[in-house]
């Protein structure tokens, strides 16, 4: 059964949104301490992803995929693994990228946040917080 249409634009606009804010969180988390301290970019960028995680799934579990009506026990496991994914495509994209070119780390992690963010929007969507009956 699919949601109606005002209801996949809510989520969309939501999962914007909600991504927007913990993109803003690691990444400015992760540039902070790659710039800011002696930290490497793959670990500033793993302390970027940790803090912006429970921002992120909090956000998509009360907003972005309400509807779906999934409850912590189905989602987060599910989310968890998604959000992983996406971390340890984020984190070989990002080191590869760092060292095939040769342009800022604030600028590739930027780059390679917005790839990322499509395929977890996906599979957040049709996964993670799917409805429960179908799972």
């Amino acid at each position: 059964m699919s949601l109606p249409l005002s209801t996949q634009l809510r989520s969309v606009s939501w999962f914007t949104i909600i991504g927007a804010l913990a993109a803003i969180v690691h990444y400015v988390v992760a540039v902070t301490l790659e710039s800011h301290s002696s930290l490497r970019p793959a670990w500033a960028n793993l302390s970027g992803f940790l803090l912006a995680f429970p921002v992120s799934y909090l956000g998509h579990h009360y907003l972005s995929f309400s509807a779906n009506q999934s409850s912590h026990l189905h989602a987060l496991p599910r989310f968890l693994v998604v959000a992983c994914s996406g971390f340890i495509a984020n984190q070989v994209l990002l080191l590869s990228l760092l060292y095939l070119l040769p342009l800022p780390f604030w600028l590739i992690l930027g780059g390679v946040m917005v790839i990322v963010a499509v395929g977890t929007y996906l599979l957040s969507h049709y996964w993670a917080f799917s409805r429960q009956n179908g799972s």
